[in-house]
């Protein structure tokens, strides 16, 4: 029986209920024809069997035409070379096993992909696509906010499909969009509005039960899905992204920022090692204060800036702690959560966050005068109404159980006036006040990827401790509009943490994609957040760069006179860092925003930058470079970090790794073997020849073992054996 009444030209019903992901492909075909515009999410979220499926039938059928629209899809890791293989195939094995790959993705890596199927992305993993002509072609160049709008409207989405969680709650079986509310909300609404109009369009939903159950916003019940794959089969193990090694580079970013966020205040970072190096050096500041403040007192942060960081930051514990506002909820505030930082609650109503701004009210003192209090935030009218009651109970105010009946407030058995004009009744209703607030959330999020120890911490959480973690679409996290009053008093002292891969000396930043063209990854909701600090009371933007890129002969600035390509111009700059110190150029002119940013720039390049400057009239020509700020080498960064690395601080994997410690090692020797072919090739072979004469360091023996090269069967396997031994020994591994 078909799922659809096609004489309407409308879902006979929604909420299906199927197993079969072939007739559910069949039923869409059926419905909408075969020119299928099919969006799906980013990351997690996707619904990865009924894809599949999906372009398996396009595939093999040359008169359906198939538009994919995404971003971020998710993929193991292969390698390429045979070393590549030996490192990544086992261990793939052990962190993805049982997730399944994205059929279209292994084709287009391949070069296999059928000429009736088309992927569009307007985000990518960073530089996963930047040689792939057709998905240059075919990037989607739009704001975060922006891109269920531009797909449904200019993309003409027909088809939409999402992972979900699922949950029984009160006897009834609801659903949850888990960790992927941020454009699925807007698209979910769109889809229904498009039905409203008669069009023939689509959702699924593709239930997942290992999928955490989030709340808020996330909850959703089965009639906005039109079918939902529900089975065994759909409980395939979550990719749980493994964490990133984070660089000395990285470290010494995190400690420049960790002292620009204020306690009580605010914060907003990304997935990755910079991620990680932050709340790694909130961590230091707030676990272990005495060792940060020598650390950055020891790096010359406080003496240059601490004008700023009285200012904007502070060196001192986290008493009030930090809400988390960021588009995406990675492992890192999972970690500020467990180490009592993440923990500054703020609730979805203007009065009561008013009032706890004004200190007036806290999560665990409600006054006895709150609800006169209220009133006078115009929270509550003085003849309590049934919404007022509701409010209340909510948000722990009135104890749970108090409800609004027949014009009266009623509580155990008892009625009370709800005239707050009267003393006596206001004296009455006050034995009804609540010991602390409820229903707070420590961080609003749109989307969610991480470890798989990640997921099996939320869902090994309880009900209550879960819904602290609030989830909802892009357009109310990465933005003020809509509830502007609201949602600055929750996101108050912001800082907002983004990166970037070059910053001129005016002060424009270049984040997704290179000045000839090519998308290195998507701008995401950078503009979104960038713009949103300049609006925040007390928000401060920070753009973070690493100074140079590359190594040996091939290393590069990333600070520059002038760029092709800029993602966000100089008139929103604020500040800017490296690992070699912070730019607050708001509000400067030219030449003064120059001056900072070389300050900041790698001294190899600092003479050329002066001379661009001054020659194209931004500089004066006396200017000169004032000394404290020439000595900004690697070497030096790496021998104050290397110290106290020495001494057990800033390791490879801050917060643990599905990595292993040989696997570790290798990967960092095999990949600096490579950059040091790249910039001496020759020494490279002449190490290389040398150690194929020399027999094999008892040392090198658990790598080997790793990398099943420890009895090598012919020259191939001998050769690589070697390469893996000079790889150890050039890193000082062995």
């Amino acid at each position: 029986m078909n799922l659809y009444d096609k004489s309407a030209g409308i879902y006979d019903k929604t909420g299906v209920i199927t197993d079969n992901t072939v007739k559910a492909v069949d039923d869409v075909i059926n419905y909408v024809g075969k020119e299928i515009n099919f969006a799906m999410t980013l990351g997690l979220g996707k619904p990865v069997l009924f894809v599949n499926e999906l372009y398996r039938r396009a595939k093999t059928d040359p008169s359906i035409k198939l538009n994919i629209i995404t971003a971020l899809s998710l993929e193991k890791p292969a390698g390429k070379s045979e070393i590549e293989k030996r490192l990544i195939g086992p261990l793939a094995e052990r962190i993805f096993g049982g997730y399944p790959d994205f059929q279209y993705m292994l084709d287009l890596r391949a070069g296999k992909l059928p000429s009736n199927v088309q992927i569009f992305e307007f985000y990518s993993k960073a530089g996963s696509i930047i040689n792939i002509a057709s998905q240059s072609r075919n990037y989607l160049p739009s704001n975060y906010t922006h891109i269920a709008r531009d797909a449904y409207w200019h993309n003409n989405v027909n088809v939409f499909g999402q992972l979900i969680g699922c949950k029984e709650i009160n006897g009834k079986m609801m659903y949850s969009m888990g960790c992927n509310t941020d454009i699925c909300i807007s698209a979910v609404r769109l889809i229904q509005f498009g039905k409203s109009q008669g069009k023939k369009l689509v959702c699924i939903g593709e239930v997942n039960e290992n999928m955490p159950f989030m709340y808020g916003d996330a909850i959703v019940d089965t009639d906005k899905y039109d079918i939902l794959l529900k089975g065994p089969q759909f409980n395939y193990r979550l990719f749980g992204a493994p964490k990133d090694a984070v660089t000395i580079k990285d470290y010494m970013i995190g400690l420049n920022i960790s002292a620009l966020v204020k306690d009580g205040g605010t914060l907003q970072i990304g997935i990755g090692a910079l991620g990680d190096a932050i709340v790694a050096g909130l961590d230091l500041r707030h676990s272990h204060n005495e060792l940060y403040n020598e650390i950055i007192e020891n790096a010359g942060i406080v003496k240059r800036y601490n004008h700023l960081i009285k200012k904007y930051g502070g060196t001192g514990t986290f008493g009030k702690g930090l809400y988390g506002s960021s588009e995406m909820f990675v492992d890192a505030f999972l970690q500020l959560y467990k180490k009592g930082i993440l923990k500054r609650k703020v609730y979805d109503n203007v009065a009561i966050m008013q009032l706890i701004t004004e200190g007036k009210l806290s999560d665990d003192n409600i006054p006895p005068n709150i609800l006169a209090l209220l009133y006078e935030k115009e929270g509550v009218h003085m003849r309590l109404r049934e919404k007022d009651v509701t409010m209340l109970v909510k948000y722990g105010i009135f104890k749970e159980g108090v409800e609004f009946r027949d014009g009266f407030i009623w509580y155990d058995g008892k009625k009370y006036n709800r005239d707050c004009y009267e003393q006596k009744n206001l004296d009455e209703l006050n034995t009804l006040l609540g010991n602390k607030l409820r229903n707070g959330q420590v961080i609003l999020g749109a989307f969610f990827l991480g470890p798989e120890a990640f997921y099996k911490d939320l869902n090994a959480m309880s009900e209550e401790e879960r819904s602290q973690f609030g989830m909802s679409g892009v357009e109310k996290v990465n933005q003020l509009y809509g509830g502007e009053e609201l949602r600055a008093l929750q996101r108050r002292d912001g800082r907002f943490v983004n990166s970037g891969l070059v910053a001129t000396l005016t002060g424009s930043v270049a984040s997704d994609q290179l000045e000839d063209g090519k998308v290195v990854s998507g701008i995401g909701g950078q503009y979104n957040f960038v713009s949103m600090a300049h609006e925040v009371p007390g928000g401060k933007l920070i753009m973070a760069i690493r100074a140079t890129r590359g190594s040996g002969k091939n290393v590069q600035s990333n600070i520059v006179y002038n760029y092709g390509h800029i993602s966000i111009p100089k008139y929103l700059r604020d500040m800017i860092v490296t690992e070699y110190g912070i730019a607050h150029i708001k509000g400067l002119s030219e030449s003064k925003i120059a001056e900072e940013m070389i300050k900041i720039a790698d001294s190899r390049f600092q003479p050329e930058l002066v001379k661009q400057a001054k020659k194209h009239g931004k500089l004066p020509a006396d200017y000169v470079i004032p000394g404290e700020y020439r000595n900004n080498y690697p070497e030096r960064v790496d021998a104050f970090i290397k110290s106290y690395q020495a001494k057990g601080q800033f390791k490879l994997f801050p917060f643990g790794t599905d990595v292993l410690p040989e696997e570790a090692v290798l990967a960092a020797s095999l990949k600096g073997l490579k950059a040091y072919k790249e910039a001496k090739p020759v020494r490279t072979i002449f190490k290389l020849l040398i150690e194929m004469a020399r027999p094999v360091p008892e040392k090198a023996a658990p790598y080997l073992k790793r990398m099943d090269l420890e009895k090598p069967e012919n020259f191939g396997e001998r050769f690589q054996q070697k390469t893996v031994i000079t790889a150890l020994k050039n890193a000082g591994r062995i």
